[in-house]
C-alpha cells in the first residue's frame, strides 16, 4: 500500500509546487507592473473656453466662460444655482491689478483662484460663502481670476503656486505656456 501512495503524494506535491510557483511569478509580475511609471500626461491644446491648471504633477481642466468686459466681470456667477464640477468662470483683466470679489447674489459656494500675469495662482479664497457681501481681496496684483465650485481646489490638490495655461496669458511670460 505504501508504494501506491507514494507516487500519488509526489504528484500532489508537484502540483502544489507548480501552483505556488505560478502564484509567486504572478505576484512579482503584478508588483513590477505597478511600480513602473505611468506615461506622461499629455496637455490638451489651449482654447478660449478651457482653463488648464498644472499642480503637483497633475492637470485639471475646466470648461470656462470668459468674463472679459466690465459688465461680464460685474455679473460673474451671480444668480447661478448650478455649476458643473468641470466648469468655471475665468475673469480676464487687461492688466495686473489688485481686485476684490464678493458673493453678492451668488447662491453657490465657490473657490476663487487669484492668478498673476504669468498664470501662477497667487491666492485661493476657499469655499466663499454664498450671498456674503464681505469683500475677498486678491492681496496682490492679479490679471486673472478663476471661479470653480467650492471645495474643488482642495479635492484636486490645487494650491498657491499652481499654474494656469490659457491663450489669454502672454505666452512669452507664461509660467505654463500653451502647448
Amino acid at each position: 500500500m505504501g508504494r501506491k501512495f507514494a507516487p500519488i503524494a509526489l504528484g500532489a506535491a508537484l502540483s502544489h509546487f507548480l501552483v505556488l510557483g505560478m502564484a509567486l511569478f504572478l505576484s512579482v509580475s503584478i508588483a513590477s507592473a505597478q511600480t513602473q511609471t505611468a506615461p506622461p500626461q499629455t496637455t490638451p491644446n489651449c482654447r478660449d473656453d478651457l482653463a488648464i491648471l498644472r499642480h503637483d504633477g497633475q492637470l485639471s481642466q475646466f470648461n470656462v466662460e470668459i468674463a472679459a468686459t466690465p459688465a461680464e466681470r460685474a455679473q460673474g456667477l451671480m444668480g447661478r444655482t448650478h455649476l458643473p464640477s468641470s466648469a468655471g468662470m475665468l475673469f480676464v483683466y487687461p492688466d495686473a491689478r489688485e481686485v476684490s470679489f464678493w458673493m453678492h447674489d451668488t447662491p453657490l459656494p465657490l473657490d476663487i483662484l487669484y492668478i498673476d500675469a504669468t498664470g501662477r495662482v497667487a491666492k485661493i479664497a476657499r469655499n466663499a460663502k454664498p450671498y456674503d457681501d464681505t469683500p475677498i481681496p486678491s492681496g496682490a496684483p492679479v490679471q486673472y481670476v478663476l471661479e470653480i465650485n467650492g471645495g474643488l481646489a482642495a479635492r484636486l490638490g490645487i494650491s498657491e503656486g499652481s499654474q494656469l495655461a490659457h491663450p489669454a496669458i502672454d505666452q512669452a511670460r507664461a509660467a505654463f505656456p500653451c502647448p
